[in-house]
């Protein structure tokens, strides 16, 4: 499903994000991506994206060279993954409903199929009562759940999270990593980055270890077996 093989990534100004890094994940599994704070996450999840293109090496998403993808095909590329940042990049002017179909008017979706996924994606993560509200009526929760239903709403074969807990509590981190595990269960590939390690380990899932660049760990659960 992904698979990086020898893949480095230096930018223009001689910074080198990623260093041969090689490895694969199959369809339907749930991996973690840990590392510090510029130890390359971000940039590993972009190649992923096709936001950013390798300096050497193959990236390879659903048996697609992304090194040999004409322009023409990016965008229906990155329709068939879902995103999840940090900060949920939501639009405060528009109401919660608005939010999550963006992406299927983008695609030119109709309005009766707009509204139809909107509200299943929504009930999913538990927020079908709220469509109308305004993101900043939502608690820091609701709001990370708005964006995880705008990330599914296309219903994607891969979904990336960029520090998807970094401004949640320990009640609400569990929340949104049993959505993440309830999209697993119905065949969904997960990337999940995070810098918290006693998150990684109660989650007993692969984690892909990143530091200066380099892929120094590739285990099953991180620090070892509990």
């Amino acid at each position: 499903m992904i698979r990086f093989d020898q893949v480095a990534k230096r930018y223009s100004n001689g910074f080198e994000a990623l260093k041969n890094v090689s490895f694969e994940i199959s369809a339907g599994e749930m991996v973690f991506l840990t590392g510090h704070s510029g130890a390359g996450k971000s940039t590993l999840l972009k190649l992923i994206m096709a936001m950013e293109t390798p300096s050497r090496g193959q990236v390879l998403v659903n048996g697609t060279n992304l090194n040999r993808m004409a322009d023409r095909n990016i965008p229906y590329h990155r329709r068939q993954i879902g995103v999840v940042f940090q900060n949920h990049q939501l639009l405060f002017d528009r109401t919660v409903f608005d939010n999550v179909a963006l992406p299927l008017i983008i695609a030119g979706f109709s309005p009766s199929d707009v509204g139809r996924r909107v509200r299943a994606a929504l009930d999913k993560v538990g927020l079908l009562h709220k469509e109308a509200r305004f993101p900043l009526e939502l608690s820091g929760g609701e709001q990370q759940r708005v964006g995880i239903a705008r990330a599914v709403v296309n219903k994607p074969k891969i979904l990336l999270a960029d520090e998807p807990t970094g401004n949640l509590d320990p009640e609400l981190s569990a929340e949104i990593m049993e959505l993440f595990r309830q999209f697993n269960e119905v065949g969904v590939t997960l990337l999940i980055a995070s810098h918290d390690i006693a998150l990684l380990k109660r989650q007993r899932k692969r984690v892909l270890a990143l530091r200066e660049g380099e892929l120094y760990g590739d285990s099953q659960y991180a620090g070892g077996p509990p």
